[in-house]
């Protein structure tokens, strides 16, 4: 951290005198700046690299570094509104709106402002992340011979053969696709399993990332509710029968954003459902890796009982790493996986094989089983944490469900139905307040029971942010209530 906060103030420096220099003019010498700044050489050329990149420096091997040319003034800013014609001629009554609403997404994505407290992230805190571990393991893998070679088009074996001995021992490495990320790998089997225009079952609320990449794919998500023992297999029965639909997606273990696990009873039951219905089940598994240390053992995965081939696997170490070890997997038996192949390849290619070679090493490494360890026990602390301080600081807020896995709450707002009307205000109020949460609304694909809101205790640094935070949702709420 201290490395990387040296080259940005240098690169700053740099920045604010370059204009002493003339087009094409020399900079000082790597030494000499070392000397000024009292810095490292590593730390002068990642900043000289830094300003190359952003068209400020050039640099010439043996001669150093120059200021760059001016670059032309970008041409005037034509007429683009006959795009809007264009994208919204769909062909006719029959054709499917393309439109893509990534909001849900973003929220999560997005870094929030200096100062706000980040109760709305989607990954592990940067502490909570082994760092050091993938460092060491993409290091190891770029001595790997062929490391920067073309990858098998499914992925590398031995990393295949990995993801198949965690999901069950009904699975082969042949059953296997590796993906860039667990999001990848839902549109890939959103677009092989059913057409444009095609009903797909969801589980009523659940996770926003998934109704965007069904409806960019012309998908219309149907909302199936759950109850605290996961997707209601009678109301899953109604849907299949009153729609036609040849697909749903749940995430039977510590689903999100509820928490809930499927019950062992409905597991055999949603199966079969979803089997005299000749559909397929998409099980999206992303969260057995960031289970609590507290939760007992875990029921295995849907696919690791499935002979008829009715579930396809999704699976991720990204949640559990870090954002950019976008590495994951799709399991499915039968011709459907040609079919998915086939998408994956004209969509991506392959996977880089540095990051799988990476991903081989980590997970072969004695500091993984560490990090699990680490990572289960810090979640279950960091939830019994914000849980304790929303009953003290917000008792008003309902907690429907404590979840023995993954990084976030899910909170019903006071009031009664169609109060989801106040999610705009009580998030607003939030950000006021320098705490970023999470609406509800994206949750659901109709209209939702109540207002709810989520909350990440996994993307902020710990127990004393997790503190803070609440603190400043009450005065979030007192100010909305005149308090």
């Amino acid at each position: 951290m201290q490395e990387r906060s040296s080259v940005a103030a240098l690169a700053t420096s740099l920045r604010a005198e370059l204009n002493r220099y003339s087009p094409g003019g020399k900079l000082p010498s790597s030494r000499a700046l070392v000397e000024r700044f009292r810095v490292s050489p590593v730390t002068v050329s990642r900043a000289i690299a830094q300003l190359a990149a952003e068209g400020l420096v050039t640099t010439r091997p043996g001669s150093g570094a120059f200021r760059a040319h001016p670059r032309t003034a970008p041409a005037a800013p034509g007429d683009t509104s006959w795009q809007e014609v264009s994208l919204s001629g769909d062909g006719g009554p029959e054709a499917v709106p393309r439109t893509v609403d990534a909001s849900g997404v973003l929220v999560t994505l997005a870094a929030p402002p200096p100062g706000v407290i980040e109760f709305n992230g989607g990954y592990l805190h940067a502490s909570l992340q082994p760092e050091r571990a993938l460092s060491a393991a993409l290091a190891r893998a770029g001595r790997r011979p062929g490391a920067w070679g073309r990858p098998p088009t499914d992925g590398l074996p031995e990393l295949r053969s990995w993801f198949a001995r965690e999901i069950g021992p009904a699975v082969s490495g042949t059953d296997v696709l590796i993906t860039a990320g667990g999001q990848s790998a839902l549109a890939t089997a959103l677009r092989a399993l059913a057409p444009p225009g095609a009903p797909v079952l969801v589980e009523s609320p659940t996770y926003p990332g998934m109704l965007a990449a069904a409806r960019a794919t012309g998908l219309r998500p149907v909302p199936v509710p759950m109850d605290a023992d996961g997707v209601r297999p009678d109301l899953l029965a109604d849907a299949f029968r009153a729609t036609g639909a040849r697909v749903l997606v749940t995430q039977p273990l510590f689903q999100n954003p509820t928490g809930a696990v499927l019950a062992p009873d409905r597991r055999p039951e949603v199966l079969a459902i979803a089997r005299a219905a000749g559909a397929f089940v998409v099980e999206d598994d992303f969260a057995r890796r960031l289970v609590h240390d507290d939760a007992g053992p875990l029921p295995a995965p849907l696919a690791a009982d499935d002979p008829d081939g009715v579930v396809v696997h999704v699976c991720s170490l990204t949640k559990v790493t870090s954002p950019s070890l976008r590495v994951g997997a799709l399991a499915a038996r039968g011709p459907v996986l040609e079919r998915l192949r086939a998408i994956q390849v004209v969509d991506s290619f392959f996977v880089p094989r540095p990051l799988q070679e990476a991903a081989l090493e980590l997970v072969g490494s004695p500091s993984w089983g560490r990090h699990l360890a680490a990572v289960a026990t810090e979640l279950r602390h960091r939830r019994t944490t914000m849980a304790t301080a929303l009953a003290a600081g917000l008792p008003e807020v309902a907690l429907p469900h404590l979840p023995a896995g993954g990084g976030s709450l899910w909170l019903r707002l006071p009031g009664g139905a169609g109060a989801d009307a106040d999610e705009p205000a009580v998030v607003a109020a939030a950000l006021r307040a320098s705490v970023a949460i999470a609406p509800g609304r994206p949750y659901f694909c109709a209209e939702p029971p109540a207002g709810h809101v989520r909350l990440s205790f996994a993307a902020v640094s710990g127990a004393g942010e997790i503190a803070e935070g609440v603190r400043r949702l009450r005065t979030a709420f007192d100010r909305l209530s005149g308090g």
